[in-house]
């Protein structure tokens, strides 16, 4: 049996009576039983057989359905699954390894998202691309953030390429987006003479004469396109972003790292880059009743979708904007920070086995934040009018652990990953 609830949010109990004989007769029954027990929220045929439907197999055979999450639920033997419907944000449940549209070949993902805006992660977006593309990777930056768009403006100031991301998503809708110059090397300079450092901005420049009207394109962006959804068109557009880069570098390299700012919120936007783009997903936080509830209703949904050991994997917190000060030591913010974090990813680890102590003191599990200090000077910085300020002494001390930690993350994962085309 399948439980489905649809987009309105709707119940209906679909049974599958191959070979069972008297179904028919218990029908009246259960549809007595759940309209009295729902109300409002069953649907107009409580309970549909499946030798009665056109094509019940794909609802009884949906690869998202999924078993009762309740270990103690009266369905957890599995013989009842649930099938939600939604109109957005069902990308969040779809959790999966990158290069779903690429092949399966890809640079290494990392995603950097936080629930509540103005938590620093696009600047600190911007240190990891540096700090990486100093070690001597080809590192590309893909702006995601459509609604507030920031990475372009930080790394490449006014030298915007003539199109950005949301052309291509446009553009590919209508098989319009071959050659779309949308990536364009930032002007930092790194380090390491191999290191290389690619933008691909949410908003382009515009052509010279062509009205660029940003609005009216990314009013479009979020449609379903005919043969792919949102997430198959978001996915080929950064992977369109990645073959930009290797044909249009000296080299001929493709990245390395791939560094993926998405937008707050629940969002599809972020759904496709934490579920399905990324090989790791930065969350950013601070220590406050918004971040908790707000992450706790996420890990609820990946827990509720069968997905908690698969999205476990990928995520890592981050502690952005950590005090140090006599009236709040930064070791006691952390230490507080961390204890809420182990809360809310509980919902994700399940619980613990006799005889085992537990992750909460686990300096490498997801909850066990990374630490970003809060500095004033940073507040109200303009990246592209203060040359060089991503050196100065304060920011370094800011970002130095994370930027530490994160890299160590990226390089173990991509030398474990052997000789990845590009590296």
């Amino acid at each position: 049996m399948v439980l489905v609830r649809d987009v309105l949010g709707r119940f209906s109990l679909v049974v599958d009576d191959t070979g069972q004989r008297g179904a028919d007769r218990l029908q009246d029954g259960w549809a007595a039983e759940l309209t009295g027990r729902l109300g409002r929220y069953r649907s107009a045929q409580p309970v549909l057989l499946a030798s009665e439907m056109f094509s019940a197999e794909a609802v009884l055979n949906s690869p998202r359905a999924v078993p009762d999450p309740d270990p103690d639920g009266p369905s957890a033997a599995g013989s009842v699954l649930f099938l939600d419907n939604t109109v957005v944000g069902e990308d969040w449940a779809n959790v999966s390894l990158p290069g779903t549209a690429s092949g399966g070949d890809h640079p290494y993902r990392i995603a950097l998202y936080g629930f509540k805006g103005g938590v620093g992660r696009t600047t600190a977006m911007s240190m990891l691309a540096r700090e990486l593309s100093d070690q001597g990777r080809c590192v590309l930056v893909v702006d995601l953030d459509l609604e507030s768009p920031g990475a372009g403006p930080l790394l490449v100031g006014r030298g915007l390429p003539p199109y950005g991301l949301v052309d291509q998503l446009v553009e590919s809708a209508v098989g319009n987006a071959e050659g779309l110059e949308t990536v364009t090397r930032s002007s930092y300079t790194p380090r390491d003479v191999l290191g290389e450092l690619w933008v691909a901005p949410a908003r382009g420049g515009g052509a010279e004469g062509v009205p660029y009207s940003y609005v009216d394109k990314l009013n479009r962006v979020y449609a379903d396109a005919p043969g792919a959804s949102f997430a198959d068109r978001l996915e080929q557009a950064v992977c369109a972003c990645e073959d930009a880069v290797e044909r249009l570098s000296d080299s001929g390299r493709r990245p390395d790292v791939v560094l993926l700012d998405s937008r707050a919120g629940i969002h599809d936007v972020a759904a496709v880059a934490i579920s399905r783009l990324s090989d790791l997903a930065l969350l950013f936080g601070a220590n406050n009743e918004q971040t908790w509830e707000g992450y706790g209703d996420l890990f609820t949904a990946w827990r509720a979708s069968g997905q908690a050991s698969r999205i476990e994997e990928k995520l890592r917190m981050v502690a952005s904007m950590v005090p140090d000060s006599v009236h709040y030591p930064m070791e006691e913010y952390l230490k507080a920070f961390r204890g809420r974090a182990f809360e809310c990813f509980s919902v994700l680890y399940g619980e613990v086995a006799p005889g085992e102590t537990g992750r909460e003191n686990d300096e490498s599990a997801p909850h066990w934040a990374i630490p970003i200090l809060f500095e004033p000077g940073l507040v109200g910085m303009d990246g592209g009018n203060a040359p060089g300020w991503q050196d100065r002494a304060f920011v370094r001390a800011a970002y130095g652990e994370f930027l530490s930690t994160v890299t160590e993350l990226a390089e173990f994962a991509l030398a474990a990953g052997g000789d990845r085309e590009g590296t």
